[in-house]
C-alpha cells in the first residue's frame, strides 16, 4: 500500500493529542511487573511495541514473538532470565539480524542460561529463567543503551545488586538516565558517578503511574512548524520539563524561530516569522531517534549540516544511515558519511524530474515514514510506501496529519 500526500493550508494551526511515550511505557511495564504492582498504568502507549510488551508480560504462554520491537526483545531477555521457567523469544526477520550477544553475554556472567535457537549472537533465544547473582559487570558504553537499561531494571532483584562499569564513550545517556529516574519513582535507589552505576539489592515499591506524551513523536510536529510560514499548534500531553531526553528539541528548534510555551495540559508551538540557520551542527549521541527528522528538515530547507553521534542508527529497525542516504537522494541531496556515526550534506541539490513520482521507501521503519511525510509540503503528490509502519510508535499519525490540512489518498 502507498499513501499520496498533499497539504492544502500553508500555516500550521490546531491541536494534536500526542501518543504516550513508548520509551516510558516499555520501561514502566517491566518495572511494574518486577514490583508485582496491582495498579494499571495510566495513558499507556498504544504503539505496537508496547502492545507486544504488554501481551508478553501478561500472557500464559512461554513463547513470545515480538515482531520488530527491539526494545521488547532486549528488555524481555533480561526480565525472563530471572523469571523461573523455560522461555523462547523470537521476532521478525529483521529482528533476527539485530545483534544481542552483548546482552546475552552479560546475563550469562550473572548466572543466566540462554541459548541461540538459530544464528549465534542473534535472536531467537531460548532462556531458562532462574535466580541470578549480581556483582560487577563491565560493558561497552558505546553499544545500545537498551542493553544497559535492561540490566539496570533487573539489578535491584539480583542477589547482591549490580555494579555496571561502562567502558568507552557512553551513548544515549539520556535513555539510561530515564531508566534510573523511573526506577527511583518506584522506590529504587541508585548511584551514577563517572562511568560507574551502582544499584544495591532492594525491593521495588508498587505505585500508580501516568505516562507522559512522547517527545520523539513531537519531533515531526516541530519539523512541520519549521516548514510552515507561521505556526500556532498545541501538542497535548507533552511536558516541560520532561523525563525524556528528546525534550531537547524545544531548545534546538529555537534556531528555527519556534517557541515552546508550556501550558497546563501540553506545549504550544508558536512561530511568528521565518528563521533559518545558515548551517546546522548537532550531536545526536543522546537523541538518535530524532536524527531522521532533522536530516529531512535540513534538506527541505536547504540547510547544510553535519550530524554526529549516529553510531546506533545502523542497528535500528533498518540501517537508518543507508536508508537516509538512499531516500534523500530522491529529493536531490547527496548525503555523505565522513566517518562512522556521522552524516553531512553541503547544501547542494541536483534537479529532480517533476514528472516522475517520488516514492519514499520506509524499510519497515516507522521513523522513516514519519520523518519523510512532511516533505509533501515541498513535493505535492509525494508517496509513502508501506505507511502502516507508523503503528510501531504512533498509530494515529496519518489521522493527525489530516487535522492540520494534509490530504492523504
Amino acid at each position: 500500500m502507498q499513501y499520496t500526500l498533499r497539504k492544502n493550508e500553508s500555516n500550521l494551526d490546531g491541536e494534536i493529542v500526542l501518543p504516550a511515550s513508548k520509551s516510558i511505557s516499555n520501561r514502566v511495564l517491566i518495572i511494574s511487573a518486577l514490583a508485582y504492582s496491582p495498579y494499571d498504568i495510566k495513558n499507556l502507549s498504544d504503539s505496537d511495541d508496547t502492545k507486544l510488551m504488554h501481551a508478553a508480560l501478561y500472557s500464559n504462554t512461554n513463547r513470545f514473538d515480538i515482531g520488530h520491537a527491539g526494545t521488547a526483545m532486549r528488555f524481555l531477555t533480561a526480565f525472563l532470565s530471572k523469571i523461573v521457567g523455560e522461555w523462547v523469544i523470537t521476532g521478525s526477520q529483521r529482528m533476527k539480524e539485530r545483534p544481542i550477544r552483548i546482552l546475552v553475554d552479560a546475563l550469562t556472567r550473572l548466572g543466566a542460561k540462554i541459548e541461540y535457537e538459530e544464528k549465534e549472537g542473534y535472536p531467537p533465544l531460548r532462556i531458562w529463567g532462574s535466580a541470578l547473582k549480581g556483582g560487577v559487570l563491565e560493558l561497552d558504553g558505546s553499544v545500545s543503551s537498551q542493553y544497559i537499561s535492561a540490566l539496570l531494571m533487573i539489578a535491584p532483584t539480583l542477589q547482591n545488586g549490580l555494579t555496571l562499569r561502562l567502558k568507552n564513550k557512553i551513548i544515549s545517556r539520556s535513555y539510561i538516565d530515564l531508566t534510573l529516574k523511573l526506577m527511583k519513582q518506584f522506590g529504587v535507589r541508585s548511584y551514577w558517578g563517572g562511568n560507574e552505576i551502582r544499584i544495591e539489592e532492594q525491593a521495588y515499591q508498587a505505585r500508580e503511574f501516568t505516562v507522559e506524551s512522547d517527545w520523539s513523536a513531537a519531533s515531526y510536529w516541530y519539523q512541520l512548524a519549521a516548514l510552515a510560514p507561521t505556526a500556532n499548534l498545541k501538542l497535548k500531553g507533552l511536558r516541560l520539563p520532561s523525563l525524556q531526553g528528546d525534550a531537547t528539541l524545544a531548545e534546538w528548534f529555537t534556531r528555527f524561530g519556534i517557541e515552546s510555551k508550556a501550558e497546563a495540559d501540553g506545549i504550544r508551538l508558536i512561530k511568528k516569522e521565518e528563521v533559518t540557520p545558515t548551517r546546522l551542527t548537532l550531536d545526536f549521541t543522546e537523541n538518535p531517534d530524532v536524527a531522521q527528522t532533522l536530516a529531512v528538515l535540513c534538506v527541505l530547507k536547504k540547510i547544510p549540516f553535519r550530524f554526529s553521534g549516529l553510531e546506533t542508527l545502523r542497528i535500528k529497525e533498518t540501517d537508518r544511515i543507508a536508508a537516509l542516504q538512499i531516500e534523500l537522494s530522491k529529493l536531490g541531496a547527496r548525503i555523505e558519511e565522513p566517518k562512522a556515526g556521522e552524516l553531512s550534506w553541503d547544501g547542494s541539490l541536483t534537479e529532480v524530474n517533476k514528472d516522475e513520482e517520488i516514492i519514499i521507501s520506509t524499510y519497515k521503519d516507522h521513523r522513516m515514514a514519519m520523518a519523510f511525510a512532511p516533505a509533501a509540503i515541498n513535493y505535492p503528490g509525494l508517496k509513502i510506501d508501506d505507511p502502516s509502519v507508523v503503528t510501531k510508535s504512533y498509530p494515529k499519525y496519518w489521522e493527525d496529519l489530516k487535522l492540520v490540512g494534509f490530504v492523504i489518498e
